[in-house]
């Protein structure tokens, strides 16, 4: 089979730009426009989906909200369609796009934290690991991405997941204001005293409503140490394992974090040579509390099996947060599937350990993540996001290097979803599904919060000037009516 490349269709690059309106762009742009026949087009188009391989017609390396603004009414008033790009992680490729332009606040790196606020503002430029290294200098965190290169700005616009969450809930239930840029190229703040419909829908809704620009958070006390690491099970010890983990949970503080996974053992020192090169079974630890308290938490953990290799160890919070960054370098084929559990019984997990252990790739992962503490203590309407009772969500996500023949590595994700349905709801977060359609995206909400979301693209991106993303489509387009 033929490399397999996903594309968005358009103009070809540079065909159809007004070149006077690129100059007049160009003349008041504090960043970099890069076009084609720019050094430096292929780095700035790639993103992390080696899938992905789009041309864009001009990207827009935005120097602050000014640029950010020039670029939205350029974009505009040429008609051109429009890409946002954080930190380049949407799978589907949603951050650049062929013929178009990419609007990229790569630049944009500014934070500012209030230690005796335990606020921070950080503009959207930034990743996750950018962001952790400052707020830190003070033993502060907001739950956070868990692969340090990805952006803040996706992650947070639809929910924000990461070890932190069951302590303190979601990224988007500590989002305290952003500024945004209109697709009228207004620059607004949305909180909860200023455009308090807008800030509810930022809080779930992804990209669909404006560009945000910087992002103001409530920060906790975290770290600099933390108690985190892996313990390591042969495979064959899955089932029983992950039963253990489930029980654990069931009570555990909501300090513990972490997940079940299914992954390749590295050929690292630590891992005896045997191991290395085989599918193990990792319960990923955090622990968001003292040390000391830690250690006795997570002690029936620790103590059952016992596991063939003890990671867990006192490590700072930063270190935790780049654990399994080498697992997910970018550029590599991607293909993921993932959605929320309402219950774990054992007939699930036999499912779930049944199809990790048919992996297509030894770069896969395959994952159950708990949820409960703070996630489900929060208002249901407080965000579009539903399913804050929810027991565990899985992530199925299809890894390989190769790119001739995807579709055996992408059907091995699909069908890990089919075997689940009876578990899983089909209520999900945005950031977890794939290019699957308006129906899929309706069925995220339920039919109250859909309607208010669409309101607010009425309101907002009539047009539907961003709809590169998981969209919301405005009425005209989705024939939803309050």
């Amino acid at each position: 089979m033929a490399e397999h490349r996903i594309t968005l269709g358009g103009e070809p690059p540079g065909n159809g730009l007004d070149e006077e309106a690129v100059q007049q762009l160009s003349a008041n742009f504090r960043g970099q426009i890069i076009r084609s026949r720019d050094d430096g087009y292929d780095v700035a188009r790639a993103v992390f989906n080696g899938m992905i391989d789009r041309r864009p017609a001009l990207i827009a390396r935005c120097a602050g909200t000014a640029d950010v603004v020039a670029a939205v009414n350029f974009a505009r008033d040429n008609d051109l369609q429009v890409a946002v790009r954080g930190g380049g992680h949407s799978v589907p490729g949603y951050a650049v796009v062929d013929g178009g332009v990419v609007i990229d606040p790569l630049p944009m790196k500014g934070v500012w934290v209030d230690p005796g606020a335990r606020t921070a503002r950080a503009q959207a430029g930034l990743t996750w690991g950018e962001l952790d290294r400052e707020t830190q200098l003070f033993g502060l965190a907001v739950t956070g991405g868990r692969v340090t290169h990805t952006g803040i700005a996706g992650l947070t616009l639809g929910g924000g997941s990461g070890w932190l969450e069951r302590k303190i809930g979601f990224t988007a239930d500590n989002l305290l204001s952003a500024e945004v840029v209109t697709a009228d190229g207004r620059v607004v703040t949305a909180s909860a005293e200023e455009n308090e419909d807008l800030f509810w829908g930022l809080k779930g809704g992804s990209g669909n409503f404006g560009i945000v620009t910087s992002f103001e958070y409530r920060l906790h006390p975290v770290g600099p140490l933390v108690l985190g690491g892996m313990l390591m099970y042969p495979a064959a010890q899955a089932r029983e394992v992950i039963r253990h983990y489930r029980d654990f949970m069931e009570t555990a503080p909501d300090e513990v974090g972490g997940a079940c996974a299914f992954v390749t053992a590295p050929p690292e020192p630590f891992v005896p040579e045997p191991v290395r090169g085989t599918q193990v079974l990792a319960v990923i630890v955090s622990y968001a509390g003292p040390l000391e308290e830690g250690e006795e938490a997570i002690r029936p953990l620790k103590e059952f099996g016992p596991p063939a290799l003890d990671m867990v160890q006192p490590m700072p919070y930063t270190v935790l947060q780049s654990m399994i960054d080498a697992g997910n370098p970018p550029g590599l084929q991607n293909y993921w599937k993932a959605g929320f559990l309402s219950e774990l019984p054992d007939e699930a997990i036999d499912t779930f350990v049944e199809h990790a252990q048919r992996v297509t790739s030894p770069m896969t992962s395959v994952l159950l993540v708990p949820m409960g503490g703070a996630i489900a203590r929060v208002p249901d309407d407080d965000t579009p996001l539903s399913l804050r009772d929810a027991a565990y969500n899985f992530h199925a996500l299809s890894v390989w290097a190769d790119p001739v023949d995807p579709e055996r590595h992408m059907a091995w994700a699909r069908e890990v979803a089919e075997a689940l349905e009876p578990w899983t709801s089909e209520r999900t977060y945005l950031n977890f599904i794939g290019d699957e359609g308006e129906e899929r995206v309706r069925t995220a909400y339920d039919p109250e919060k859909y309607r208010k979301l669409v309101a607010l693209k009425d309101k907002y991106d009539p047009a539907n000037m961003f709809r590169l993303n998981q969209n919301i489509k405005p009425t005209a387009e989705s024939g939803v009516t309050s």
